[in-house]
């Protein structure tokens, strides 16, 4: 007979980022899902629950429903979770790496789990994810929706088929975005480039200066305005014809949804930096 106590028990999870326009939607998703508790909150600034409730868009209890910890301090997140997920800034990311790597270098105790969406980070960001995953279970996204994952797979294979087309990749994103790129279109220039077994990351990001596309160039058009949660294009253009694949993402709850179900998907991984593919094909 299985046992019940350890079927209803909830996977425990921590939230860096919690007042960005993802995070808010996150608290709604983890509060309503039957499988997870809200544990953890990062902020940096002093806030109460019921302040950061109020920063949601559908929660209006003032209530705490699941005794959630409200901390300024990395340390206590870290110490009270089973998973973070972060869809902070690129600092918040980085002293959170840098505070799971303290951790694990000094405890014994079991690390959390860590999910991160966070764009815009630098080599160095990610040659210390890929560290840690030697030790702790990380997944990274630059977009947690399960169609941008799919459309990178669509887009190598046909970058594979059609080398010789000028391949253009144009995102548009609200006004409030920072980095550009934005790291899906990165990750479907990558994609590409894989597809045509291409190590190279000499994206163009600026046509104005580069002048005259050269054969096998990858181009990266960025344009940001209004409240346009994420749109990218990837072109295939040949002489006569061209193939153009298109991904909306109508609400940021896509996002929040995607992250939590990689958080409950790792939970159950071993020690190791995960891609979504990597849980796609699990779940396949």
């Amino acid at each position: 007979m299985a046992d019940k106590s350890q079927s209803t028990r909830k996977i425990k999870i921590g939230l860096l980022g919690s007042t960005g326009r993802v995070g808010r939607l996150l608290i709604d998703e983890i509060l309503a899902c039957a499988e997870a508790t809200l544990s953890v909150i990062f902020v940096r600034e002093k806030l109460d629950f019921p302040q950061i409730l109020q920063n949601g868009q559908n929660l209006q209890s003032e209530q705490n429903p699941q005794n959630t910890i409200v901390t300024n301090d990395l340390d206590t997140l870290i110490k009270s979770c089973e998973v973070i997920i972060d869809f902070s800034s690129k600092q918040g990311t980085a002293s959170l790496l840098s505070a799971l790597k303290s951790a694990t270098d000094s405890s014994e105790s079991k690390s959390p789990a860590c999910v991160i969406g966070t764009t815009g980070l630098d080599k160095e960001d990610f040659a210390l994810m890929e560290s840690l995953g030697k030790r702790v279970p990380i997944l990274y996204a630059a977009n947690m929706s399960l169609g941008v994952a799919t459309l990178c797979k669509v887009v190598e294979e046909v970058a594979r088929k059609l080398q010789s087309a000028d391949i253009e990749i144009s995102e548009i994103h609200h006004r409030f975005k920072k980095d550009a790129p934005s790291g899906t279109a990165l990750a479907l220039a990558h994609s590409c480039a894989k597809g045509r077994g291409s190590k190279s990351q000499n994206f163009i990001t600026d046509r104005v200066s580069a002048g005259a596309r050269q054969s096998g160039q990858i181009s990266i058009t960025s344009l940001r305005g209004g409240d346009v949660a994420g749109r990218h294009t990837v072109g295939f253009y040949l002489d006569g014809e061209y193939l153009e694949f298109t991904h909306n993402a109508t609400s940021r709850a896509t996002f929040a949804k995607g992250a939590l179900a990689c958080a409950l998907w790792l939970s159950k991984q071993n020690p190791k930096l995960y891609c979504i593919d990597d849980m796609l094909a699990n779940n396949s």
